[in-house]
C-alpha cells in the first residue's frame, strides 16, 4: 500500500524542487524517511517535490500502529500541545549545531510533534588556496571563529537559548523561546494555524518564515529584522545613514574621502627561505603611512565585510592562481586589478569608514600584535546579521515615506538592468579578448610578413649595381623596418587601452553577481509586509504589528536604492574615465603608425 500523508497546513513553494500544500490535501509519499526535515512526495494536483516534514501527518492503518515506547508510558492520554511548525522557532545564535545532534523533543512522530529546523549556516568562508593559506605565526588558534560557543553541549540553538548561553552571533529578540517545560509552547509565539489557540483571531496570525533557511533573506538576518527580532545597542560609529539626494535615496557622503595607491609588489620569504609571498605596498592618503599586505590579508577583509554588509556590494578581489604566482605578468595584472578593487572601497561612503578596512589600511606592518587585536575586534563584531540592519538611520518625516509599489517597480527595473548589462560585459570581454590575441600574433605576424615581403625586394634590388638605384633601394629597406615596427606596436598596444577595459568588465561582473543576493532580501522584506498587510484586512493581525513590519521593510528599501544610486553613479564615473583612456591610446597608437609611414614615405623624397 502506497504511502499517504495529510497536509497539516499551507505551504508555499519558494523554490525550484518544491511544492505547495493545501490544508487537509492528502499527498502520496515517495518515501517515509525525511532529508533534514524535508520529504518527497506528489500532491493532489500530480505535483512531484519536497515539502516540510513537520507540515504533514503520515496516515497509518490503525492496527499497524505500534505500541508508545515504555519510556512515555506515563504521558497523558491527549499527549502534549503540538508546537508550532519549525518556522515559527528562532534560533539564537548563528553557529549551527553540531551533525549528530540529538532531537530535544524526542517524541513519536505519531504524536504530531515536528521535526526541529534543518541547521544552517550564514557565514562567508573565504577562500584559502595553496598560495595563501594562513601562516602559524601569523594567527594562533584562539581566534574567534574557533569558539564554538562554551556549551559543551550538542542540543540546538534554540535549545541554548533556553539555558541561558550565547553563542557567536547571538540575537536578544522579543520573543525569546522559553522552553522551561517539555511540550509547552515557547513564549511569545502563537499556536500553529489549526491548533485552535486560546487567544482571540488578531493574535492567532503571524507573518509566516521562509522554509528554505539557506536563503540569502534568513542567512543574512533580513527575515529576522523584518519581524522584530532583532535588538541591540548601536553606538554612534556604527550608524549609517541614508539619506535623500536629487536622485532618491543615497548613503551618506564619507565627510574625509581619501584614497590609496597599491604599488611596488615585491617577493619576500619567511622560515629561513622555505616560504615565499608577494607583499603590497599600500600608501593611504589620509595618513600618508606605508604598510604592506599579502593577498590573504586582502582575502581576511573581503570576507568580514561580505559577512557583515548584506545589502552592499563588496567589490570582489582578483582571482587566485595556483601556479605562476611569481611571474612578473600575473603580478603585474593583480596589482592593476587589486588597484581597481581599493578604489571602489575608497570610493564607497560606507565600506572606506568601515573600522575592519580602516585596521587594514592603518595596522603597521611589523606590529602583529595590534593587527591580532584588531582582526580579532573585527571578527567580534556583534553588528553583524539581523543586528547590522539596527545600524542604519533612514530619512523621516514628510516625504520620507516609500512607496511600496514604486520601490518594488525600481528594483525591478534595476534587476533588468544588471541582467543586460551582465550580458552586454560579457560579450565585450570576450569580444575585447579575442582582438586582443589577434593583435599580440596576428596582426603583429602579417605586418611583419609585409615588412619581409619589402625586405625581400630591397634585397633583390641591390644586386643591381647602377649608383641610381641605391636611393631606392634604402627607402625599400626602411619601409620595411617601418612594418616590422607596426607589428610590435600592434602587438603592444593592448597593454595600454583593451586590458584596462577588461580588467574593468571584470570588477563589475563581480558587482552584478551580488546584487541578485541584494535583491532578494528587499524582496524577501517586501513579501513580509503584503503577507501582514493581508492578515490585517482578515482581522488576525493588530495594525501597530502590520506598520513596525512596513517599517523596518522601509529600511531595508531605502539602504537597497542608496546602494543601487551608488552602483550607478560609480558606473558612469568608470565607464567615462575608462572609454576616454581607450579612446585616447587608440589616437595616440595611431599617430605612432602615421608617424612610422611618413618616415618611410619621406624617404623616396631623394630618390
Amino acid at each position: 500500500m502506497a504511502l499517504r500523508a495529510r497536509a497539516l497546513y499551507d505551504f508555499r513553494s519558494e523554490n525550484p524542487g518544491e511544492i505547495s500544500l493545501r490544508e487537509h490535501e492528502v499527498l502520496s509519499l515517495c518515501s517515509e524517511q525525511d532529508i533534514e526535515g524535508w520529504l518527497e512526495g506528489v500532491n493532489s494536483r500530480g505535483d512531484r517535490g519536497l515539502f516540510p516534514a513537520s507540515y504533514v501527518q503520515v496516515i497509518r492503518a490503525p492496527a499497524a500502529e505500534p505500541p508508545p515506547p515504555a519510556r512515555y508510558a506515563n504521558l497523558p492520554a491527549g499527549g502534549f500541545e503540538p508546537l508550532p511548525p519549525p518556522a515559527a522557532f528562532k534560533p539564537a545564535a548563528q553557529q549551527p549545531p553540531p551533525a549528530a545532534a540529538p532531537e530535544p523533543f524526542p517524541l513519536p512522530p505519531a504524536a504530531g510533534f515536528p521535526f526541529p529546523p534543518a541547521p544552517y549556516s550564514g557565514s562567508y568562508q573565504p577562500s584559502q588556496g595553496s598560495d595563501d593559506d594562513w601562516d602559524d605565526d601569523w594567527d594562533d588558534s584562539s581566534t574567534v571563529a574557533d569558539e564554538p560557543g562554551a556549551l559543551g553541549s550538542s542540543y540546538p540553538d534554540y535549545e541554548a537559548a533556553g539555558s541561558g548561553a550565547s553563542g557567536r552571533y547571538r540575537l536578544s529578540t522579543r520573543s525569546e523561546l522559553s522552553l522551561g517545560s517539555r511540550g509547552g509552547h515557547p513564549v511569545g509565539h502563537p499556536h500553529p494555524p489549526g491548533t485552535g489557540g486560546g487567544g482571540g483571531a488578531k493574535s492567532s496570525a503571524t507573518v509566516s518564515r521562509n522554509l528554505n533557511r539557506f536563503s540569502t533573506f534568513v542567512k543574512s538576518g533580513g527575515e529576522a529584522f523584518v519581524l522584530g527580532e532583532a535588538s541591540g545597542f548601536v553606538k554612534d560609529g556604527d550608524k549609517l545613514c541614508v539619506v535623500l539626494g536629487p536622485r532618491g535615496p543615497e548613503w551618506q557622503e564619507n565627510p574625509y574621502p581619501f584614497q590609496c595607491s597599491i604599488e611596488d609588489p615585491t617577493k619576500q620569504t619567511k622560515f629561513k627561505g622555505m616560504k615565499s609571498y608577494i607583499a603590497y605596498k599600500l600608501v593611504p592618503s589620509h595618513t600618508g603611512q606605508q604598510v604592506h599586505r599579502r593577498y590573504k590579508h586582502f582575502d581576511w577583509l573581503y570576507g568580514r565585510l561580505a559577512e557583515k554588509f548584506p545589502v552592499i556590494s563588496v567589490p570582489h578581489l582578483p582571482e587566485k592562481q595556483a601556479t605562476g604566482r611569481f611571474e612578473e605578468d600575473f603580478i603585474s595584472k593583480r596589482r592593476k586589478g587589486l588597484a581597481w578593487w581599493m578604489d571602489h572601497m575608497c570610493s564607497h561612503p560606507v565600506l572606506a569608514q568601515c573600522d575592519a578596512f580602516q585596521h587594514f589600511l592603518t595596522c603597521p606592518s611589523t606590529d602583529e600584535k595590534a593587527w591580532k587585536q584588531g582582526k580579532r575586534k573585527a571578527e567580534k563584531d556583534e553588528m553583524v546579521g539581523a543586528n547590522f540592519f539596527l545600524t542604519i538611520s533612514v530619512p523621516t518625516g514628510t516625504g520620507a515615506d516609500l512607496d511600496l509599489q514604486e520601490v518594488e517597480s525600481q528594483v525591478d527595473g534595476f534587476k533588468a538592468f544588471t541582467k543586460k548589462m551582465d550580458e552586454s560585459a560579457l560579450q565585450l570581454n570576450h569580444t575585447a579578448n579575442e582582438f586582443a590575441r589577434k593583435q599580440v600574433t596576428g596582426f603583429k605576424k602579417e605586418y611583419q610578413k609585409v615588412g619581409h615581403s619589402f625586405k625581400c625586394l630591397s634585397q633583390a634590388f641591390e644586386l643591381d649595381q647602377q649608383a641610381f638605384s641605391a636611393g631606392l633601394n634604402q627607402a625599400i629597406a626602411f619601409t620595411a623596418e617601418a612594418y616590422y615596427a607596426i607589428g610590435d606596436l600592434f602587438a603592444d598596444q593592448p597593454r595600454q587601452d583593451l586590458d584596462a577595459v577588461m580588467d574593468l568588465l571584470v570588477l563589475y561582473q563581480g558587482h552584478l553577481a551580488n546584487f541578485p543576493d541584494i535583491i532578494h532580501v528587499q524582496k524577501g522584506a517586501l513579501t513580509k509586509v503584503k503577507e501582514s498587510k493581508r492578515h490585517v484586512e482578515e482581522g488576525k493581525m493588530e495594525l501597530q504589528k502590520a506598520e513596525g513590519i512596513q517599517e523596518r521593510c522601509n529600511i531595508i528599501s531605502f539602504a537597497t536604492l542608496a546602494e543601487i544610486n551608488h552602483f550607478h553613479k560609480i558606473r558612469v564615473r568608470d565607464f567615462k574615465s575608462q572609454m576616454q583612456h581607450f579612446l585616447q591610446q587608440q589616437i595616440l597608437f595611431f599617430q605612432k603608425v602615421i608617424q612610422k609611414l611618413e618616415e618611410a614615405l619621406h624617404k623616396y623624397d631623394s630618390v
